[in-house]
């Protein structure tokens, strides 16, 4: 497929700024196309991307093994690394989502509420598309998959910055998907990227006030300061994912160590990940035994408080805690391990390290976990289950673009919905104002 900005001069090529642009104004002019599209379109095109791309696997695994490769020259971590690789199952699956978003309904027309006025005024708000989406993340060749489809099935444009570490399986995605939406009938520059122009690249789509009508940054703290900082699009904060998991004294401590497991070890390379677990003293001497031997079988490194150390076994992998390590997003075989004294102390902690994304609490105690829930302020609290649960898919949502952990317009796992705003319609019968 040739773009009209391969086509345009080089001067134009040279420019990220005007580059940029450009794309973000092929992008509003093609999310035009969708404004008027049925449902029925848009399900047709995303199943369409699903087969493309299943279709495309040899060449999505060609181009990801050269990022790997260069991932693994630069010393990247085993957490980036899983997040940057892809597999025939994890394209599959990717695939699988994009079916998912056909079967979910289509949030666009959606009434929000609606009334009728006294003086015969009849209000209806309505939900309608963003226009031009903007994303801006690090190593996760699946993310511009979620986004496209996303993007499609709520009537959006999107535009994506994915980064060097992903570079060339991120081109390699970004043409198949916009030769099969060409193949439907449907403007290619519904997906664009601006990987080509770095770092220019995206600060010039930071930048795109007017343009672009949203932008939402996915990845590390700094990458996410940088764009609530230097940004002048309106900014969507997805946060890093400090996630805490306490076990209280009624435990069923069975239950609690499958679920300390399942947070930190299912996937470490993920937001949604366990962090910190912080134990009742009721119950250290019980848990934390089982707890350090069994983190330890499975690869954990433990960095514990002098009262998690003193229960450690003969053999278990520890070091001793600082106060880094209960603010640290780990995204590795790491854990911070602290001894509370009570429901209390632990809502404390919570609240001076987290960072608003997953707090868990294992609880056989109602009043226990009432308070959790009521005091503890983060996008997401979950009661007797993993972290890993704080996901869009999960949560019956679909693909996600990210999970915001900010508090206006979206906070949590951001699906469809999260991606359209509203209008007002107001239809009257020769109404004037007295």
């Amino acid at each position: 497929m040739t773009t009209s900005l391969e086509q345009s001069t080089p001067a134009v090529l040279d420019d990220p700024e005007v580059a940029v642009l450009a794309v973000a104004r092929r992008a509003r002019e093609a999310s035009r196309a969708l404004a008027t599209a049925t449902r029925a379109t848009k399900d047709a095109a995303l199943r369409a991307l699903a087969d493309a791309l299943v279709g495309a696997t040899d060449r999505v695994l060609a181009a990801n093994a050269q990022d790997l490769e260069r991932g693994r020259a630069n010393g990247m971590s085993p957490g980036l690394l899983d997040r940057l690789a892809l597999t025939p199952e994890r394209v599959a699956a990717i695939a699988d989502a994009l079916r998912e978003l056909a079967a979910l309904p289509d949030p666009v027309g959606e009434v929000v509420r609606g009334s009728t006025l006294p003086n015969g005024l009849r209000l209806q708000q309505l939900r309608v598309p963003m226009g031009v989406v903007g994303m801006i993340y690090e190593a996760r060749p699946n993310v511009t998959v979620d986004a496209a489809g996303l993007a499609l099935k709520s009537g959006n444009a999107v535009i994506l910055r994915g980064g060097s570490a992903a570079a060339s399986s991120n081109e390699v995605v970004v043409e198949v998907l916009a030769d099969a939406l060409v193949a439907q009938g449907l403007p290619g520059d519904l997906v664009q990227s601006v990987d080509a122009w770095g770092r220019p690249g995206a600060v010039a789509l930071m930048h795109a006030r007017g343009l672009v009508d949203v932008l939402v940054p996915r990845g590390g703290a700094d990458l996410i300061a940088t764009v609530v900082r230097e940004a002048t699009v309106p900014v969507i904060e997805t946060g890093v994912g400090n996630c805490h998991l306490y076990v209280d004294a009624s435990a069923d401590q069975a239950d609690a160590l499958a679920i300390l497991l399942n947070s930190k070890t299912q996937r470490v390379g993920v937001c949604n990940a366990v962090e910190t677990l912080l134990v009742h003293r009721q119950v250290a001497d019980t848990f934390l035994p089982s707890a350090l031997a069994a983190l330890t079988q499975a690869g954990v490194t433990v960095h514990g408080d002098d009262a998690t150390l003193l229960r450690a076994p003969q053999g278990s992998s520890t070091a001793p805690a600082t106060d880094a390590d209960w603010g640290t997003e780990y995204l590795s075989l790491d854990l911070a391990v602290r001894v509370v004294d009570g429901l209390h102390a632990a809502i404390e902690h919570v609240r001076q390290w987290s960072t608003g994304h997953t707090e868990a609490i294992v609880t056989q105690d109602l009043r226990a976990a009432e308070r959790f829930v009521a005091e503890v302020d983060a996008a997401a609290v979950i009661v007797n289950a993993s972290t890993r649960f704080t996901d869009g898919g999960q949560f019956g949502l679909g693909a996600e673009i990210g999970i915001s952990t900010q508090k206006l317009h979206a906070r949590g796992p951001m699906g469809l919905a999260e991606l359209t705003t509203t209008k007002w319609v107001v239809h009257g019968d020769g109404h004037v104002r007295p």
